[in-house]
């Protein structure tokens, strides 16, 4: 029976190799599961604070500036010698704010169709390289036009290719307000704005409320009860 008996190869030496290779493989089990762990960690603290990771570049823009709403004082526009500078009223930060036009001496006069449409082309023109800069822009339709009057409209009533409710509140609103500022444009007070065909003109009036909020502007209905 004693013959029979082999050792095991490597003998107690062989149990305490095999017993090391089980330990370090605990101990990589072990680090690893530290490691993961830690990333989960890492993780929720990160969503805990409001970090959202993504791998997807996110583009915000540019930042927000100001609008100043004001051109320099030394950007006055080119006049001929024949002309005269007339307030338009231009859009800037959703409000009405006048700017410096030139129009043809004749037109500031007395001649009502003359000053309705040397100030309608102002108006409807396409802001300057500055006034865009400053925030200007127009909402009156390039193509708008002004036409005679007709029998029986107001005095200084001003006949449009478009009817005045057919535009946009900016546009009527950019319209009144530049109208109102020529003396020859207005009769007791209001502008009388008028579209093709036979449908009587309306009177609006220019307030602070009309350049504050000009997509608001007032109806002809509640100006004529007040």
């Amino acid at each position: 029976m004693r013959g029979a008996f082999r050792p095991v190869a490597g003998g107690a030496f062989g149990l305490r190799r095999s017993g090391a290779v089980a330990l370090g493989a605990f101990r990589l089990r072990r680090n690893g599961a530290v490691a993961l762990g830690a990333v989960l960690m890492a993780a929720v603290l990160a969503s805990g604070c409001g970090i959202r990771t993504t791998t997807v570049p996110v583009d915000a823009g540019a930042a927000p500036s100001r609008v100043p709403c004001k051109l320099p004082s030394a950007d006055v526009t080119t006049r001929s010698p024949d002309s005269v500078v007339a307030p338009v009223y231009l859009l800037c930060a959703s409000q009405l704010v006048t700017v410096d036009r030139p129009v043809a001496a004749d037109a500031a006069g007395s001649d009502r169709q003359a000053a309705a449409r040397a100030l309608l082309d102002q108006v409807r023109r396409t802001p300057t390289e500055s006034e865009r800069r400053a925030g200007f822009s127009t909402a009156v339709p390039a193509g708008l036009q002004v036409e005679p009057a007709r029998d029986g409209d107001p005095a200084g009533t001003v006949r449009l290719s478009s009817q005045p409710e057919d535009l946009s509140g900016e546009a009527r609103a950019q319209l009144v307000c530049t109208y109102a500022e020529s003396k020859a444009l207005v009769t007791d007070g209001s502008v009388f704005l008028g579209g093709p065909g036979p449908y009587p003109a309306r009177p609006y009036l220019c307030t602070s409320q009309t350049k504050s909020r000009p997509q608001d502007v007032t109806t002809p209905d509640a100006l004529i009860r007040d």
